[in-house]
């Protein structure tokens, strides 16, 4: 398919879903959302549940969307495997991919480019921080809050860490902004409305982002935010730049705190964020005036594009 081509409903479209990583719960629900929105909207789109690092495409695959969270689907491996294949693959490229989901790498990116993001060191295991407590603990190479950790006293910051080095051999430490959590969705470069997250217990962790994987916590969002027009451009202009940084292609989901006097502070850039109908990136789309079959068919044409 040459890069000036759309596609056609008669096309094969590959929806990989599930993977092998944490977040396969969360991954089977996009993938289920995207099918059901390309066929609902006349498309032939096929559902492909990837347990493995073997990926097995249905004949005539012209296009595979991905919706794979975290490990395989979002740090490059992915990616790697379909360039292997020559099928177009939406989202990120192998590099951005890469860079995005290692928070220690991407940091530095974010500190290179002038990104407003909040000061940090990098821990390898056993080594503890000289910045204070009150921290966030992260590990490098992990999504959906797996592994992070809100801390607040001395006494909570060895159990934090541990946990934290289980999931690789290094550990972000930032110090903890207090403030409003929100989200900006970029396609295609732009930013889109911003998204206000307020969790109804604690942080935005896994039990408050999926709350029907584990029947406790919840969440209530609000596009686009209150907020001023100033203090609105200024955290969409910090998400765009966030995503260039990384040079994320076709697009992302920016996660970003938004302190008292309304400085935004750029946590971390999403390559394949929630994709069902109540996700946040397609939330945004929806107030920005397209429905979530038109993004996914957006996503798809652009990465058709730039494969091309």
């Amino acid at each position: 398919m040459s890069c000036d081509q759309t596609i056609s409903k008669e096309d094969v479209i590959a929806v990989l879903m599930g993977g092998p990583g944490s977040e396969r719960g969360v991954s089977l629900a996009s993938g289920k959302s995207v099918v059901e929105a390309l066929t609902g909207a006349g498309y032939n789109a096929v559902p492909v549940d990837v347990t493995g690092r073997d990926v097995v495409l249905p004949e005539g695959t012209v296009v595979a969307v991905n919706v794979i969270h975290g490990t395989f689907g979002e740090d490059g491996e992915l990616q790697r495997v379909m360039e292997g294949l020559g099928v177009p693959l939406t989202g990120a490229g192998v590099a951005s991919s890469e860079l995005a989901f290692d928070k220690v790498e991407s940091k530095k990116a974010f500190v290179a480019a002038g990104v407003p993001t909040p000061a940090c060191e990098i821990l390898k295991p056993g080594e503890r921080p000289q910045m204070s407590v009150p921290l966030v603990v992260k590990p490098a190479r992990e999504g959906s809050s797996v592994g992070v950790h809100l801390v607040h006293d001395e006494a909570g910051l060895q159990p934090a860490l541990d946990d934290a080095a289980k999931y690789g051999d290094e550990v972000l430490v930032e110090q903890m902004i207090s403030g409003k959590e929100l989200t900006v969705g970029v396609l295609d470069g732009r930013a889109l409305p911003v998204v206000h997250i307020c969790p109804r217990s604690g942080f935005y962790d896994m039990a408050n982002k999926y709350p029907w994987m584990g029947g406790s916590g919840g969440t209530d969002y609000y596009c686009p935010a209150d907020l001023t027009p100033e203090v609105t451009q200024r955290v969409q202009e910090a998400a765009v730049k966030a995503h260039q940084s990384l040079g994320i292609e076709v697009y992302s989901r920016v996660d970003v705190l938004l302190d008292a006097d309304g400085n935004p502070w750029v946590l971390e850039a999403n390559t394949i964020p929630g994709m069902t109908e109540s996700s946040l990136l397609p939330k945004a789309a929806r107030v920005d005036g397209l429905e979530f079959a038109d993004l996914c068919l957006k996503i798809i044409e652009l990465s058709i594009q730039k494969a091309g």
